[in-house]
């Protein structure tokens, strides 16, 4: 899997930093990307130690899996941030470690700061976590290096002072921002947050299907167990297949440009539509 092949992966599942002996065990799972986790999974007296043992759990993997492999260092303005970006950088430059993802992202200047610091090897994934990220979303959309958009649900929630449900309701003109502007600034399907309980299988599947209808692309996992769920759900089905196939069909028959299918008229967003279909069809793992 190539950089940008994590533009079409559905699935970001955590791993702590400081547990060396479960990053080779994430990548396993099929998950499309994992995020080693040097913020929430880390306790303040054991960051810098953590920091420094990433080189060299990385340097231990395979090739194809550091490709799968990001970062989330602490945020900006806390006392870890400045070092985290340090050690990124050289993870990027060493090819270890796909890029970085940063929490509580809130203005464009830290992402510029951050994508100078990794080089342009390097990709970003802004977590929209406050009222500030959001207030920011279309300048965050479209900084230099940011591969996708990511939605802190719970974090978001404590920000604003919600006391929002399972079902999220007040969190739809939120998702849709990120959705809006992750289009105007030309990025991937951005990445939907986490559901909490990973034991309760129906509360996944029912979050990620508000995912996908609300045009969201990948999920963020806490746990192995809700990546193949999550890969599944997010995945094309084959009815949807069947007709994406026959709409590319349709249209190189017809030379390109407008044809019909099924009495119907194929033009450009619906090719678009369906090259995207079979493009996240033929992503691996399924």
């Amino acid at each position: 899997m190539s950089t940008a092949a994590l533009t079409l992966a559905r699935t970001f599942l955590f791993v702590p930093a400081d547990r060396p002996e479960r990053h080779a065990r994430a990548l396993a799972t099929g998950a499309g990307a994992v995020i080693v986790d040097l913020e929430d999974a880390v306790a303040p007296e054991r960051k810098a130690a953590a920091r420094e043992g990433l080189a060299a759990s990385f340097a231990a993997l395979p090739g194809a899996d550091r490709q799968r492999l990001m970062v989330r260092i602490n945020a900006a303005g806390t006392p870890w941030h400045e070092d985290d970006r340090a050690a990124t950088a050289g993870l990027v430059a060493q090819g270890l470690v796909a890029g970085v993802v940063l929490p509580k992202a809130e203005r464009a200047g830290d992402l510029r700061l951050l994508a100078e610091a990794i080089g342009p090897k390097g990709v970003i994934v802004p977590l929209v976590e406050s009222a500030a990220g959001l207030a920011a979303i279309d300048e965050l959309a479209a900084a230099s290096q940011v591969l996708r958009l990511a939605f802190g649900n719970l974090d978001f929630q404590a920000d604003l002072g919600l006391a929002c449900d399972a079902q999220e309701v007040e969190l739809v003109p939120v998702r849709l921002s990120l959705l809006l502007a992750s289009r105007r600034a030309g990025l991937p399907a951005p990445i939907d947050g986490v559901t909490a309980d990973w034991r309760d299988a129906q509360r996944l599947a029912a979050d990620t299907a508000r995912a996908r209808r609300g045009g969201f692309g990948a999920k963020l996992c806490i746990h192995p167990d809700q990546v193949a769920p999550v890969q599944a759900a997010l995945a094309p089905s084959a009815s949807e297949l069947a007709w994406a196939r026959r709409v590319i069909e349709a249209v190189r028959s017809a030379g390109g440009g407008v044809a019909s299918l099924d009495g119907r008229m194929v033009d450009a967003p619906v090719l678009r539509l369906a090259e995207r279909l079979v493009a996240l069809d033929a992503q691996s793992p399924p």
